[in-house]
């Protein structure tokens, strides 16, 4: 396991400058960031972002905690004023609910035991916390323009996984969540996103992003 996380992480701090420019001036990021808002309940405070990077969507959204197993980009969260620790979703240093809300933003398919981390992430939250999922549906036409770069050997993706939608919901099951809310969005394709959307209720998977709320059954 720590040969794997390692693997992925280490792209992401030796080139963390580069990933966190992404961001600026998204319009891609503008509209992922507002279909989240669009779920219908709020991140509720004490909130915990697994996979937190340089803290972007943590600014955005009102995570005041995060973690990652990349140093580099933590240094980026904690000038955005997210209080952060080097550590991996398998094995979060935190004791048992802990957190009113868990979120994951395109931080699945990095994982090495997507189990393990939604079974982490059960275990920190508190009683009646949601756990908030967002991440691109291998069947659309992004998840699939991602496909193609791991294939490509692109140094973000070539150890990534992308998961279905059926995929994610078998996951959720398996560790006793509960879907409570779900959008879709970003139907424009990869390269021609040109203007807002805004985000549809339910799981679509022809859309290149989807979130989901869900709570410990």
């Amino acid at each position: 396991m720590a040969h794997h996380w390692r693997t992925n992480s280490a792209i992401f701090h030796t080139r963390a400058e580069e990933y966190d420019s992404w961001f600026d001036d998204s319009l891609l990021f503008s509209i992922e960031s507002a279909a989240i808002s669009s779920l219908p309940l709020a991140i509720q405070a004490p909130a915990l972002e697994i996979g937190v990077g340089p803290g972007r969507f943590a600014q955005e959204l009102g995570s005041g905690f995060g973690i990652d197993p990349a140093s580099a980009p933590l240094a980026l969260s904690r000038k955005r004023g997210i209080r952060v620790c080097q550590a991996i979703g398998e094995a979060l240093p935190f004791h048992d609910n802990s957190f009113a809300t868990v979120s994951l933003f395109f931080t699945l398919c990095f994982l090495h035991n997507p189990k393990k981390v939604l079974q982490e992430s059960r275990r920190v939250l508190q009683e009646n916390g949601h756990l908030i999922l967002g991440f691109v549906p291998a069947t659309g036409s992004w998840g699939k323009n991602l496909q193609q770069k791991k294939e490509a050997d692109h140094p973000f993706y070539r150890n990534a996984r992308f998961f279905t939608i059926a995929q994610v919901e078998t996951l959720l099951a398996e560790q006793k969540f509960s879907l409570t809310a779900a959008v879709s969005s970003l139907y424009q394709p990869p390269g021609e996103v040109r203007q807002m959307e805004k985000s549809k209720p339910g799981m679509d998977d022809k859309a290149g992003f989807v979130v989901l709320a869900a709570q410990a059954a």
